[in-house]
């Protein structure tokens, strides 16, 4: 039988018994030593296994527990214990007689595991001892911070740019899980956590979804936008169908999405007249409206179409200032 070594790594983030199969079958045959005591150790011993552990260099007391035994199983640390890994691998690579070396996944990561390290880090940063800047920080105070890091996620998306997307809305995640954090810190009663957070996100999702999570007829997109539509109108309650509209984005923007609820609800508003309007301010924002109804009629964005003849402007301005300067006049 080859002589071998396993190195058996977890994942930090799941209860240490939650091992394969095939990872409980190794160290319960097999000796196992690992580098520290840990949740994993007790684990491993209330199973049945016997766990030494090593204080100091590990390579040679591995060599010397498989020469003994033919196998031995190292329990990795947390980080995996790559440097241990290294030095094994550069030994039995020069001897390659002494063992072989077996890297075994006792247990992976699920998918968003990354999330509980990113909430651990920021209550880190906004505890005592973390970073004042973040600990002196309010919801209003962030609140601009939150726009810029938005706007940057859009400029990624409109670039089709997927690498600065994924950076963008890291970004804009660590404003969402820093918001939570300091909601830890509000008035008995007000107080909430991200974990509030996502759970309304996923009781939400669940709730307006019916055609996934319960069982009903998906229909046409047209019919599950409807539903998603008829579910939210009962959740909410509202008095208008403008409630819930964000006032603070852009003008343009802000026209466009109060036209198109009034429109999806069969609401008919005159207009403000352009040519009646007493002052210059009033007379420029009903052209603007009157424009922005045009360009809805036409399946024109109107934010995306200014913004889009705006920063070739920019680029023209950009151009202008690197551009040559023109020959002098000669006078005569």
């Amino acid at each position: 039988m080859t002589a071998r070594i396993v190195l058996l790594v977890t994942s930090p983030r799941l209860p240490a018994g939650l091992l394969t199969s095939a990872a409980w079958d190794v160290v319960r045959q097999h000796p196992v030593l690992a580098g520290a005591e840990s949740e994993l150790t007790t684990a491993v011993r209330q199973a049945g296994a016997e766990v030494r552990i090593v204080d100091g260099p590990a390579t040679q007391p591995l060599l010397d527990t498989v020469a003994a035994h033919g196998t031995a199983v190292w329990l990795a640390g947390p980080a995996g214990d790559e440097t241990l890994a290294r030095e094994l691998g550069l030994r039995l690579a020069r001897e390659p007689g002494l063992a072989e070396l077996e890297l075994m996944y006792g247990s992976w990561d699920p998918p968003g595991a990354r999330l509980l390290d990113a909430v651990a880090v920021l209550d880190r940063l906004a505890s005592p001892g973390g970073d004042p800047w973040k600990r002196a920080q309010t919801h209003r105070s962030l609140a601009g911070y939150l726009l810029e890091e938005s706007y940057e996620a859009y400029d990624a998306m409109v670039e089709d740019d997927t690498d600065s997307l994924r950076e963008e809305l890291g970004d804009v995640l660590l404003q969402v899980v820093l918001h939570a954090r300091l909601a830890e810190e509000l008035p008995e009663g007000e107080r909430w956590t991200i974990d509030d957070v996502a759970g309304g996100l996923v009781d939400k999702m669940i709730r307006r979804n019916p055609h996934v999570f319960a069982g009903a007829e998906a229909g046409t997109l047209e019919e599950i936008t409807a539903n998603w539509e008829r579910i939210k109108r009962v959740e909410k309650a509202r008095d208008s169908v403008l409630d819930g509209v964000a006032l603070s984005q852009p003008a343009l923007a802000l026209a466009a999405q109060i036209l198109e609820r009034a429109t999806r609800n069969g609401i008919e508003a005159p207009l403000p007249p352009v040519a009646t309007q007493v002052d210059a301010e009033a007379r420029l924002g009903a052209s603007l409206l009157a424009t922005v109804v045009a360009a809805r009629e036409a399946g024109i964005d109107s934010e995306a179409a200014l913004r889009r003849t705006t920063l070739a402007y920019a680029q023209a301005v950009r151009a202008a200032e690197t551009a040559p300067p023109p020959p002098p006049v000669d006078p005569s």
